[in-house]
């Protein structure tokens, strides 16, 4: 096997970028890279530490202390910190309270992609997000772009999203998903786009299963 290929997987809200990233890792036996894991293990971090966000001094301090990496193990994806699996810990409330205000701040942002490019050295990862194929992984061996139309994307959402809000309507998870549209592609910081390079894989009508065979067969040529 070829090393250190790095698989950067973009598109739009609930398009199944996750879905797909962790199948295709799971199949190929790479490290699947959980973004939003990373800016919940720093959110802990930060939480741990009291460290005042709105502190730009010391925020800068508490990078340096914090090491992110990821392990497989028992067929799971573990994040670590500073060596210690927060796997779990990151899942809970006080993290989900904060990690939206932890992410915004552009010096976590940037710290994150060094790290996570670090870890492209090293491994052979699949990671999904808004802007891996354009600004954290710019020269990934293969970059795929998932969009589906918006109404199958909100139906998708709202059957997800249901059991927990039966009062939700598909009305308002579409408009929901339009407002995010809007933000990420228009954002100043790092805003979603398709890199030029970029494969675009609509799954509209795909199941699954379907998509993932359709990324195995544009990833496999660089296996050996």
């Amino acid at each position: 096997m070829s090393s250190n290929i790095v698989v950067a997987i973009d598109g739009y809200s609930s398009c199944g970028k996750s879905t797909l990233a962790k199948a295709l890792a799971k199949k190929l036996h790479f490290i699947y890279v959980d973004s939003g894991a990373m800016y919940r293990a720093v959110a802990l971090y930060f939480i741990r530490n009291n460290v005042d966000l709105s502190n730009h001094e010391q925020v800068a301090a508490a990078l340096k202390n914090v090491h992110l990496n990821f392990h497989s193990r028992d067929y799971q994806t573990h994040i670590t910190l500073n060596d210690e699996d927060v796997s779990a810990e990151i899942r809970q409330m006080p993290v989900s309270d904060k990690v939206s205000a932890v992410s915004a701040i552009k010096e976590v942002r940037i710290e994150m992609v060094r790290q996570q490019q670090r870890m492209g050295k090293s491994k052979n990862i699949v990671m999904d997000g808004r802007d891996i194929g354009t600004v954290v992984f710019p020269h990934a061996q293969i970059k795929l772009f998932m969009t589906a139309d918006p109404k199958i994307r909100a139906e998708r959402r709202y059957k997800e999203l249901l059991p927990q809000n039966p009062g939700m309507t598909l009305e308002e998870v579409f408009e929901n998903l339009a407002h995010r549209d809007y933000a990420d592609t228009t954002r100043e910081e790092s805003p979603l786009r398709r890199a030029d390079d970029a494969i675009i894989l609509d799954n509209t009508n795909l199941t699954p299963e379907e998509q993932l065979d359709i990324a195995l067969d544009f990833v496999k040529p660089l296996i050996v």
